[in-house]
């Protein structure tokens, strides 16, 4: 799994709170539409059934998001798993 900067986890929160055509993307086939900001992730990492939280949920969570985890990378199976 590689590293990501806090910058790239920060553009995948703000697509994932506010662009559908993005969290559409990122459900459809994840590596894709994460490979479109520069960020790659093996396919053993990704859920097999997958949701997102609502957009409000990352717009309130943002913050305390970005300081339980320490890269992009790392929270996408997070992300898709639809936990809150």
């Amino acid at each position: 799994m590689a590293t990501h900067s806090p910058q790239d986890l920060d553009l995948l929160l703000s697509k994932l709170s506010g662009d559908d055509t993005f969290r559409a993307s990122f459900l459809n086939d994840p590596q894709l539409a994460l490979g479109t900001l520069g960020i790659k992730l093996a396919a053993d990492k990704i859920p097999a059934l997958r949701c997102l939280p609502a957009k409000e949920v990352f717009i309130a969570s943002r913050h305390a998001i970005k300081g339980k985890l320490e890269n992009a990378a790392g929270a996408i199976p997070f992300f898709l798993s639809g936990q809150r």
